[in-house]
């Protein structure tokens, strides 16, 4: 008893490293296998520049090696071959965005397959995550001609005196059924 009342702090401290054991343990490392989570999943519809793209994001769960890389096939929305996207995963980052090119033919409520490959930096495996995205809205929101061009986002001549980027004679795209 006496030995604790001298020294109050080594009991203090037993008390510090055992907690931090404990919270140590508690962390989130996923299931076995997984070096990486799903973190987020949408479609970005951009009005002023009238271009529609699939955004994913993965956050790691463990340690990320060096020249880790996520390779995503995306499913074309149009028809035709999967669109694949290759995105470095940087070490030090809590997630990685990867962002597809722009789409068309994109269709409200209907899922689009998306499969992510984690490989490591000779292309080996580690992981592949596949997932749905779908859209809440209809890529026929979106105006004919983008409302703004270059860095500065100024007017598009193209539709000066068709406010909403509607033009006439435009946006009747021929887009697979379903």
């Amino acid at each position: 008893m006496r030995a604790i009342t001298r020294f109050p702090w080594t009991s203090a401290l037993i008390v510090m490293v055992l907690a931090a054991g404990l919270i140590g343990g508690c962390r989130d490392t996923g299931k076995d296998g997984e070096h990486f989570v799903l973190d987020g999943k949408l479609v970005v519809f951009n009005y002023r520049v009238a271009t529609a793209t699939f955004l994913l994001n993965v956050k790691p769960v463990g340690q990320v090696g060096e020249g880790e890389m996520a390779v995503v096939s995306f499913e074309d929305p149009a028809g035709g071959e999967p669109i694949i996207v290759r995105e470095k995963i940087w070490p030090n980052t809590p997630k990685t965005t990867i962002h597809s090119p722009p789409l068309r033919c994109i269709v409200k409520d209907r899922p689009y397959k998306a499969a992510i490959r984690i490989e490591n930096a000779v292309g080996e495996l580690l992981q592949q995550i596949d997932t749905t995205i779908t859209s809440s809205e209809d890529q026929s929101l979106l105006p004919d001609k983008p409302l703004v061009t270059g860095p500065f986002y100024d007017p598009n001549p193209e539709v000066a005196g068709h406010p909403g980027g509607d033009l006439p004679g435009q946006g009747a795209e021929a887009c697979p059924k379903g």
